[in-house]
């Protein structure tokens, strides 16, 4: 069993570490976008090249590889009992799945292919919350999506979102997927302590669907 989970960690990494933020701007024209805005390779950071689309089509593939590898490693196992947790049933294909689909949100945040320098996998979280329990990314969407209307401010919107997935996940969930939330909120949480520094000195930047 060890080595298969080992499979889907290591699966899930290497789909999630394809960094399409920057594929997509080199193909555009933009030419490297860790030289653009915050430096970043995420949705975000591609938004600021004034491309809407771009930055779509970003928030979509980067989602879609965590999320795939979560589904991927789902399908491919066995529902069989393996442990016990919080008194819950735990069964391979879920643990499998739980495993591939945060490791491809690490893959995005450290992908070797960039020197472990990625993105703050905000998209790719979602995308794999999406594919493992649509309730709780449906949720999480809701809310990210008042914040960063109402304030403008995508980090804003992406912390606030991170802290209510646990919580939400721990009352409709069984209590695995609300540890698996837990541990990625807080990667995303500390992938952005640098906006939360902004923000605080009223220095982040807003959200911005105007052409540059």
């Amino acid at each position: 069993m060890g080595f298969i989970l080992l499979l889907c960690a290591l699966g899930g990494y290497l789909a999630g570490s394809i960094p399409f933020g920057l594929v997509l701007c080199f193909i555009a024209g933009y030419g490297d976008i860790r030289k653009i805005g915050s430096g970043n390779i995420g949705a975000t950071n591609v938004l600021r090249t004034g491309n809407k689309w771009l930055a779509l089509l970003t928030v979509l593939l980067d989602a879609f590889k965590a999320g795939i590898a979560a589904v991927i490693a789902y399908k491919l196992l066995p529902e069989t009992v393996v442990a016990n947790f919080c008194n819950h049933p735990l069964t391979l294909n879920v643990l499998g799945s739980l495993i591939a689909g945060s490791a491809g949100v690490i893959g995005h945040n450290f992908p070797i292919w960039l020197k472990f320098k990625g993105g703050k996998g905000v998209a790719s979280s979602f995308g794999f919350i999406l594919m493992t329990s649509p309730k709780v990314a449906v949720i999480a969407l809701i809310i990210w999506l008042l914040m960063a209307f109402l304030f403008r401010y995508s980090s804003l919107a992406a912390l606030t979102a991170a802290v209510a997935v646990p919580v939400v996940a721990w009352f409709i969930c069984e209590p695995i997927y609300a540890a698996f939330y837990t541990a990625i909120a807080i990667l995303v949480i500390a992938r952005h302590h640098a906006n939360i520094s902004r923000l605080l000195r009223g220095e982040e930047s807003k959200i911005s669907f105007k052409k540059k």
